[in-house]
Parts: C-alpha cells; structure tokens; sequence
C-alpha cells in the first residue's frame, strides 16, 4: 500500500470520531477501537515503513514476535533508538492521525447534509446495502486528491474500504 491508501484509511477510521464531533462538538469512546486502528496504521507508517522525512527511510520497528506463545504481537519490544528519535517518531503519529482526523472532518463538513440524510436512514433501518452505500459514495463532494487516488472503475467506497479483522 502507498502512504495515500494509508492516510485514505485512516481517514475512514476516523470518520465516526469526526461525525461525532461535528455533530454533537465532542467524542465519545464509541470509536475508540477505530482510533486504535487509524493509531496503528500511523505508527507502522513511521516506524516500520519509513513513510516520515523527518525521520528516514528506516524501520525503527519490526513486527512483534508473540509473547510466551500467545496470540498477536507482544506489547513490549526493546527500544533500539535514542529518546529523540522516540519523541520524534510519537510526534509523527499524532501529527499523521491529526491529519486524516483533519480530513475526516473537512469531506464530513463539505457533506453535512448527506451525513444527516445517511444517519436518518440508518436509525430507520439499521443496516445500508452495498448499492446504498455505493449511491451514497458517488455524490460524496471530495477534494481532487481523493478522486485522483481511485482507480477508474472502482467505486470510493470499495477503494478506502477498511478490511475487517
């Protein structure tokens, strides 16, 4: 993945933390699990994949090894960077996060009426198809960037799609 598909990610991460936010001017833990997410994607992007200037084309970080034999990464790994490549890398991930949070907000305040038109019709039905989705997705207002990014053919929505655990 290319670091516009990644920040694309993140963006759509964070896209109920900026729903929230623009609609009732604060956060709730309701997407806390998300936030984690758009954190990880962040964090590989400096420190595994080399995606910061300021800090290098260098993998600070490798994938953790399971822990005793359990499942998924060990939470603790030894440092092998000084304290200012540390505070440059956690400096880096906040300011990757604030961006696409950024983003999230700027396509959400662009579409406000489409974003109260999608929450009415989801507190009727509880669940959106694949087509309404797709309806919804072509008369999002994006910058060009976005549309730039999705190849031709390719619906938005299936283009930043987050893929499920």
């Amino acid at each position: 993945m290319d670091r516009n598909e990644l920040m694309n990610r993140m963006a759509v991460l964070l896209g109920g933390r900026a729903a929230e936010s623009l609609v009732y001017d604060e956060v709730s833990t309701g997407a806390a699990d998300d936030l984690v997410k758009a954190t990880d994607i962040a964090r590989s992007m400096v420190a595994r994949f080399g995606m910061d200037p300021k800090l290098g084309q260098v993998a600070y970080e490798t994938d953790a090894a399971p822990f005793l034999g359990g499942p998924g990464g060990a939470s603790w790994q030894p440092r092998r960077y000084g304290e200012e490549t540390a505070s440059g890398i956690d400096a880096a991930v906040r300011e990757l996060v604030e961006t696409a949070f950024q983003r999230a907000v700027s396509i959400l305040t662009a579409n406000r009426d489409l974003l109260g038109r999608a929450a009415e019709s989801l507190l009727r039905r509880e669940t959106l198809s694949s087509q309404e989705l797709e309806t919804i997705g072509r008369s999002v207002i994006r910058d060009a960037a976005d549309r730039a990014a999705v190849p031709s053919g390719v619906g938005w929505a299936a283009a930043t799609a987050v893929p499920q655990r």
